[in-house]
């Protein structure tokens, strides 16, 4: 057991070492951490996903595309995924890739449901007809419960998956997809589990109408900090948290079937806070009186208030939270104050974090 200062965490990753492990989504900012998390544990590292989302990206900065087996593709294409898992023979996958954006999903819902719905169709009959795949994971989110803005509502695992937006309600048509592989093809051959996160903040996320992001930009151009919902609450946690909880459940369920299951992966309430309480929280660890201004552009429906139930995987895995928000704005001001100075340095700071979490 690996202690921290507020939790701890349950995962060992000497698992990974000489494992074979499929990503998809890994040229994204949880799939470039959760790269560079395994090869740093000695793990064989294959990736599948289309270019890096963003300009500039993660995947790029990390330096981590030597150490792995870089594929791009698009998880709609069945026939080019299903030649890479004949070539690589997986055992473990976890399956990121997605379009991940709340207002995107409105501009664009027909591509948001095939790579979302049928993306992970594909993947999964993937697995189904790959003999090696020993441990699934596809991760969906936080907003596939059905939310009718009821205040300090926690969802529980067991609640019903309607999503309003598209990027919502894709996602939960993507647990539903699972649940019925789960049942009807791979319960006796393989261990499959989704992990459903919380809002997922830290270094390297350049991702458009995300706040982080969007403040390190407003930083970045000299100007201000703009916040359309400051007091729209969320879920907010490091993206080393969810990804610990990702490599637990993968590497349990690989070792015991029994640990396979439907998981929230949310921080605890005291993580849960409002936009504004979050971007003050920023600008305060940032310095140079920096301040945000409250200018709602009137965009499409989005909940005020989203919380997890975590209690089940606190149960199961033994896990608890160990960076909260104010540790984890301090690494997102660390990394970024490190990428506006010389960017050379990131895949060293990245290391430095994962070190620091893990050990």
């Amino acid at each position: 057991m690996l202690l921290g200062k507020y939790g701890k965490v349950m995962v060992n990753l000497s698992f990974y070492k000489n494992k074979k492990v499929l990503i998809t989504g890994h040229t994204g900012f949880k799939g470039t951490w959760l790269c560079k998390i395994l090869v740093n544990a000695g793990a064989e590292v294959s990736g599948y996903s289309l270019e890096p989302p963003t300009t500039p990206d993660l995947f790029g900065l990390s330096g981590v595309e030597p150490a792995i087996r870089s594929v791009i593709g698009d998880v709609r294409n069945f026939s080019h995924m299903f030649s890479v898992f004949c070539e690589v023979k997986p055992e473990i996958v976890f399956h990121l890739a997605a379009q991940p954006i709340v207002r995107d999903s409105y501009k664009n819902p027909r591509y948001t449901y095939e790579t979302n719905v049928m993306g992970t169709v594909n993947l999964l009959e993937c697995v189904r007809l790959t003999d090696s795949v020993k441990s699934v994971l596809n991760v969906t989110t936080d907003k596939v419960y059905f939310n009718d803005d009821t205040p300090n509502h926690a969802f529980c695992e067991d609640e019903p998956l309607d999503g309003y937006d598209p990027y919502s309600n894709s996602k939960s048509c993507s647990e539903l997809v699972t649940h019925s592989y789960k049942k009807s093809f791979l319960d006796s051959v393989c261990a499959v589990s989704t992990a459903r996160a919380g809002n997922v903040i830290g270094g390297g996320d350049f991702a458009n109408d995300r706040i982080i992001p969007d403040c390190i930009r407003a930083i970045e151009n000299g100007k201000k900090i703009v916040v359309r919902n400051p007091f729209s609450t969320r879920p907010y946690q490091h993206v080393l948290e969810p990804l610990a909880v990702y490599l637990d459940i993968a590497s349990k369920q690989y070792m015991d079937g029994g640990y396979a299951g439907y998981y929230n992966v949310g921080p605890d309430d005291c993580d849960c806070v409002n936009t504004g309480e979050l971007v003050s929280m920023f600008c305060k660890e940032w310095g140079d009186d920096l301040e945000w201004v409250n200018m709602s552009d009137g965009g499409p429906h989005e909940s005020s208030f989203l919380k997890l139930d975590n209690s089940k995987i606190k149960k199961i895995f033994g896990w608890m939270p160990k960076w909260h928000i104010d540790t984890a704005i301090k690494k997102i001001v660390r990394w970024t104050k490190i990428y506006f100075n010389d960017r050379k340095f990131v895949p060293f700071e990245m290391d430095e974090e994962i070190k620091e979490f893990f050990e």
